[in-house]
């Protein structure tokens, strides 16, 4: 599903908006070349990435979804000089040429590359037990989406932001009958969205150069305070 006019807004908002980063072009470019699927967020949906990053003063990231790296470029070009990317991607080959992009982007220093799958790598990471995390980006297999909503919950600090990307699917998504397996896996992700008490979150629906999609935008609850207990000596005293 798609529409030219989609494609001629983003273009025309990238060109204003998007300033030329010749280590992102040539992310794309090399990525391309080495007949990785063309299947990255957007420029306007890696700078929308950027600015979260920016604007919520993240130092963490956890990616679940590295492909060429584009996105994770994105995103370290916002992080402090302390800030890391740790990013998980099933394909070695994939993962080898993220890693040739990031060092063509001067942010090796900043992100780090796990190879495998990720419902193997993310419980070395909680085995581990490092600093939490202060935003979740995940773009990975959709049919696995719920599994690792459940991960970056457990790995994510309280007040964490968590993204993921092509939830809608062209609008299948409301279609309980759909046999679709990316469908049915975002199904189940919302359901256990919805169904998670320290999970608040929303969809909002998108179009432009990629067609008709959406991401969901999931904020993982800080702890409740208890209530104070009462201050004796403020009481006011009877008879």
């Amino acid at each position: 599903m798609s529409d030219a006019r989609w494609e001629t807004v983003d273009h025309y908002i990238e060109h204003l908006l998007v300033r030329r980063d010749a280590g992102m072009e040539a992310a794309l470019r090399e990525s391309a070349a080495a007949g990785l699927p063309t299947i990255q967020v957007s420029p306007l949906q890696g700078k929308s990435l950027q600015l979260l990053v920016a604007s919520l003063g993240v130092r963490r990231v956890l990616e679940i979804g590295t492909l060429g790296g584009y996105s994770a470029i994105w995103m370290a070009r916002a992080l402090p000089s302390h800030g890391r990317i740790v990013t998980l991607e099933a394909d070695p080959r994939h993962a080898e040429v993220a890693r040739s992009n990031f060092a063509r982007a001067r942010v090796s220093e900043k992100i780090e590359v796990r190879v495998g799958p990720a419902l193997k790598t993310l419980p070395d990471l909680a085995r581990e037990g490092g600093e939490p995390f202060d935003l979740v980006f995940i773009d990975a297999d959709k049919p696995n989406t719920a599994a690792y909503f459940d991960w970056a919950m457990r790995l994510a600090r309280p007040g964490a932001v968590i993204v993921v990307d092509n939830v809608v699917r062209q609008g299948a998504l409301a279609d309980p009958s759909n046999p679709d397996s990316s469908v049915r896996g975002m199904r189940r992700f919302l359901e256990r969205v919805a169904a998670e008490p320290r999970a608040e979150g929303t969809v909002v629906q998108t179009v432009g150069a990629k067609g008709y999609d959406g991401f969901a935008l999931v904020r993982v609850a800080p702890p409740t305070p208890s209530p104070a207990e009462p201050d004796e000596s403020k009481r006011p005293r009877v008879g």
